[in-house]
């Protein structure tokens, strides 16, 4: 029986035993489930810095943790090799919910506040993340998202009492973008705004030169994150030739620098990346 699925607003209808377009999620005995539950391609302490999140609990290490699978086709994606990958394309192991969480109490002694879900999407996978999130809670520990904000607002209600920090990508701020990479930027704002109210948000964009480098659409978007907080955190991050666009030369400097700029009108905390 053909069974939709409900996290992203690709919908995806999906026979017994089909896998959606994010590689992940797939309709088992009647119901779409995350076929990559528990199944971790990566595994690192890292700087909270580095998810980046620059203003929640600043100096201290997070367990960050990544599957396989994404629900957006980015053409310069930096984790190809995982988020574009599917259950037979890249090695990945079972870490339990249970065990992802004793491992990260383990940490504790060197500086891990919690878990952070990384590398690849981690809202195909949404179940783990959801599971592991409650177990965390009740241990004490931070959870913390690295997303591309493409989820419906019903689920990603229902996650967020259970997350502490988010860091979404927001690819540009045009529709003209979100088509280049497969996704929809109405959806991404939805789940930026209902972030902010709830819990501790920063936003990445990468400046691609060609796409999302435009300056009048920078101040589009500074000007729509700032009515929702003048403390969200932007991080204006430079391209280098990545996966499928290997064909352009990083962002000049002098892009971000100016980009940079139209930024800190509107918004209190800008930070360059990959400078």
């Amino acid at each position: 029986m053909k069974q939709t699925c409900g996290i992203c607003p690709r919908q995806c209808v999906l026979e017994e035993g089909q896998t959606g377009f994010c590689r992940a999620r797939e309709n088992r005995g009647g119901r779409i489930v995350c076929g990559n539950y528990a199944r971790v391609t990566s595994l690192a302490l890292d700087p909270i810095e580095k998810k980046p999140l620059r203003r929640f609990h600043p100096g201290s290490n997070i367990l960050s943790v990544g599957s396989y699978g994404c629900n957006l086709r980015c053409p310069f994606c930096q984790n190809s090799a995982i988020s574009m990958a599917g259950q037979n394309d890249v090695p990945w192991r079972e870490i339990s919910p249970e065990e992802l969480v004793l491992k990260a109490q383990a940490l504790r002694r060197e500086g891990n506040i919690g878990i952070a879900f990384t590398y690849n999407e981690p809202l195909v996978g949404y179940e783990y993340v959801f599971d592991c999130a409650k177990l965390a809670k009740a241990a004490g520990l931070k959870t913390v998202l690295v997303t591309n904000g493409m989820v419906l607002a019903d689920p990603w209600l229902e996650l967020l009492p259970f997350v502490d920090a988010a860091n979404i990508d927001l690819k540009g701020f045009s529709q003209t973008v979100y088509d280049a990479v497969g996704g929809d930027l109405e959806t991404v704002k939805t789940a930026i705004a209902l972030a902010a109210a709830r819990i501790h948000v920063e936003v990445t964009t990468l400046i691609v030169p060609g796409l999302s480098d435009g300056a009048e659409q920078m101040r589009a978007q500074v000007s729509w994150l700032a009515g929702l907080s003048k403390n969200i955190p932007l991080h204006i991050s430079r391209f280098f030739p990545m996966y499928r666009m290997q064909d352009r030369p990083p962002t000049p400097l002098g892009t971000i620098g100016k980009l940079a700029d139209i930024a800190e009108e509107s918004l209190t905390y800008v930070y360059k990346g990959n400078c």
